[in-house]
């Protein structure tokens, strides 16, 4: 469970702001999106490679 301290004078805005970051740090969400479809791990791990070399393209594409 997340609990979110509001602070004298705090904005509401403020905290839903930090109740987010704090939910999304955690992992729930995306945990319950790649429950929702079941994937083979074959094809997990050429998602991975994937983006792996996509990343590797842009970190060179950005040096260059």
């Amino acid at each position: 469970m997340i609990i979110i301290n509001i602070k004298d004078g705090e904005s509401l805005d403020k905290a839903l702001k930090r109740f987010k970051k704090k939910f999304e740090k955690t992992g729930v969400l995306r945990e319950l999106r790649s429950r929702q479809a079941y994937e083979k791990k074959s094809v997990a791990r050429r998602t991975q490679v994937k983006h792996a070399i996509y990343i590797q393209n842009m970190q060179l594409e950005g040096t260059i």
